[in-house]
């Protein structure tokens, strides 16, 4: 489809939306609005292996037999990235002018994909729009924000979804059917480790933008990836009762995209500590200055009465008491016990979506049958209280004590 055939010349003034002739709709369009889609989660994760790959593969089959798909509108000040993106992906409809696109009743919800410090300002015009929202996390620069954004959402009466998708992913759903089984009989800890290392920019080029590493900017790990494990430490062991964190700039001079040097102020690793409800302890370590020395880039190990688990994004391996070895440990005498060959891996009994792409079917499900969605503003609020406790433990040097999620 070339950009000829797809402009529409009675495009309403200040658009450049690309259209084509009208078609039966059979299964029903869904339309998304698709802010961000440039960006590099945008584009990748949300754009092409969700709403595209949901697109192509024919759509979503909802439990009542109805067939639903979507129709993604491309929102961006580049009007010739976003052309781009339309013809390489056979898109139909971009447009520079967000304002016309939440007014045109076509497009049901409102993809926020944007970097942090611009998405509460547009959320709210999207609210004032009476759309439907799907965001990136966090929802906002400041707890505060996020939640005074969701509460505008829940007096609305919108809908809302923010990115869990942790919880998607293979690894961590094998992980949930352990906990539903009863396999660790009481679950005592959890622990976490996340991370890579980001280079610094000047011997190679950093894998990720230099914005992350700018406080002024939105950065920092702790905002990056609390809001994260809130999301999963809650959904699956229990509600968080309080937050000892350490954060610290271990590389505190970095190189940008243009090669020029300069101070990092935002956090590149954060040592947590988080006490849950039943006594549960978890630790999680996150940081972009370590060197991978296990399977996956984030692995959970999660050990109870009876049971064991590793679990990763993908994999999930397990140990249970009556498997469990009796080590005997000699400083004086060389351990030759393969310990990791203790451990039996879950196999994987279901075929698993993307992540991303789960999360986009669940949250379009619950909006084409206008049933309410679990994983809302007010949730992501809620990882925005966590990053923000963290931060504050950092700076007392203290536990810092949660309010109940009612209370968030």
């Amino acid at each position: 489809m070339s950009y000829a055939q797809v402009l529409h010349e009675d495009a309403p003034p200040h658009s450049d939306s690309l259209r084509a002739t009208a078609s039966p709709r059979s299964p029903r369009e869904i339309g998304v609005i698709v802010n961000g889609a440039t960006g590099r989660m945008g584009y990748r994760q949300h754009l092409v292996r969700s709403l595209l790959a949901i697109r192509d593969g024919g759509g979503i089959e909802l439990p009542d037999g109805e067939r639903v798909t979507v129709r993604p509108l491309l929102v961006g000040r580049d009007h010739e990235k976003l052309r781009d993106l339309a013809l390489r992906h056979g898109i139909e409809d971009i447009t520079t002018d967000l304002d016309a696109a939440l007014a045109d009743p076509r497009w049901e919800i409102y993809g926020d994909f944007l970097p942090t410090r611009a998405r509460a300002a547009a959320l709210r015009r999207a609210i004032a729009a009476g759309k439907a929202i799907y965001t990136e996390k966090p929802s906002a620069e400041t707890y505060a924000e996020a939640l005074e954004v969701a509460q505008a959402a829940q007096a609305a009466g919108i809908r809302s979804g923010v990115v869990h998708d942790k919880l998607f992913l293979p690894g961590l759903q094998k992980l949930r059917r352990l906990i539903d089984s009863g396999f660790f009989g009481r679950i005592l800890s959890v622990r976490g480790e996340f991370g890579y290392w980001v280079f610094e920019g000047d011997w190679q080029p950093s894998q990720r933008p230099s914005w992350n590493y700018r406080a002024e900017d939105g950065g920092g790990i702790v905002v990056d990836m609390y809001p994260h494990w809130c999301y999963v430490l809650e959904d699956l062991f229990g509600e968080i009762r309080s937050v000892y964190s350490q954060a610290t700039t271990h590389i505190p001079e970095r190189w940008d995209e243009a090669g020029a040097q300069y101070r990092a102020t935002a956090e590149d690793a954060a040592y947590g500590i988080f006490e849950l409800e039943g006594g549960v302890v978890a630790q999680i370590n996150s940081s972009w200055t370590v060197r991978v020395h296990r399977d996956e880039l984030v692995e959970f190990q999660v050990d109870g009465t009876h049971g064991s688990a590793v679990v990763g994004l993908f994999g999930a391996r397990i140990q249970h008491r009556t498997a469990t070895p009796k080590p005997v440990w000699n400083p004086d005498i060389p351990d030759e016990h393969e310990y990791a060959a203790d451990w039996a891996p879950l196999p994987t009994n279901e075929v698993y979506q993307n992540g991303f792409k789960q999360q986009w079917i669940d949250f379009l499900t619950a909006h084409a049958q206008d049933q309410p969605y679990r994983f809302d503003l007010m949730s992501g609020a809620r990882g925005m209280l966590l990053a923000e406790s963290a931060l504050e433990s950092h700076r007392s040097g203290r536990k810092v004590m949660l309010p109940t999620r009612g209370g968030a």
